[in-house]
């Protein structure tokens, strides 16, 4: 995990994508512009860190206490000062109620034990009209052959790599999570299995619950490979 910090992201291909290709050029557009205190769930060996304003209150959730040591240095590399890190797991953070302007996840809701559970505290914890910024791999299509291949591996991978779920259909408890905007677009890696990916921006809703209820109900569906989608 910490060889991957060393990785140059400037090389590593999107496909199917309309606005970026590269996965530098799609962080440095979801996180380059964050401001304020902002909390990253799962940041592994803080591959992430390069691409924030070095400004911010950078808080980590990392349960994974061997990584830490590397994202120390990660910050200190990149001129992050103000950092905390907690050990807790990805599903519990230790901040106050509507204390944060934007919550950043890259391929942890995979993981997640309850991923419902896991938005609803990201909106516990953002402030009106925070950010949640978002990457994350999900199933592919009903139908195909990716798909046959993720529902049959999914209880073998799952126990292999850390709870991953290669089928899980994010986008929809997106969608459904009561967020007041969704944006995402959608996009491939040539890596097989954990294949297709949405990256994208959720706003949290209102205090008015008729709003929020209204988007809780929107429909879902299917997201093609190179869609942007904003509901």
């Amino acid at each position: 995990m910490a060889k991957a910090t060393e990785a140059d992201e400037q090389t590593i291909k999107l496909h199917d994508c309309h606005d970026y290709t590269t996965m530098a050029d799609l962080k440095r557009s979801l996180l380059g512009h964050l401001q304020g205190r902002v909390l990253e769930i799962g940041p592994g060996a803080g591959t992430n860190l390069t691409y924030f304003p070095p400004d911010i209150h950078w808080i980590g959730v990392e349960p994974n206490l061997f990584t830490h040591l590397y994202i120390r240095q990660e910050a200190e590399r990149h001129g992050l000062k103000d950092i905390e890190l907690h050990g807790q797991p990805a599903e519990q953070f230790p901040v106050e109620d509507g204390s944060l302007d934007a919550v950043v996840s890259t391929y942890v809701l995979c993981s997640v034990t309850d991923i419902d559970t896991t938005l609803k505290d990201i909106q516990r914890v953002l402030k009106p009209d925070g950010k949640f910024v978002f990457m994350e791999h999900v199933a592919a299509t009903d139908g195909t052959c990716t798909r046959t291949v993720q529902d049959g591996i999914t209880p073998v991978w799952k126990t292999v790599f850390d709870h991953c779920h290669p089928n899980r259909e994010t986008w929809r408890n997106l969608e459904k999570a009561g967020f007041a905007t969704v944006d995402y677009q959608t996009f491939r890696l040539s890596i097989p299995v954990v294949s297709p990916h949405i990256a994208g921006v959720a706003t949290r809703a209102s205090i008015d619950s008729k709003t929020e209820l209204a988007h809780g109900q929107s429909k879902s569906r299917q997201p093609t490979l190179g869609d942007i989608h904003d509901i």
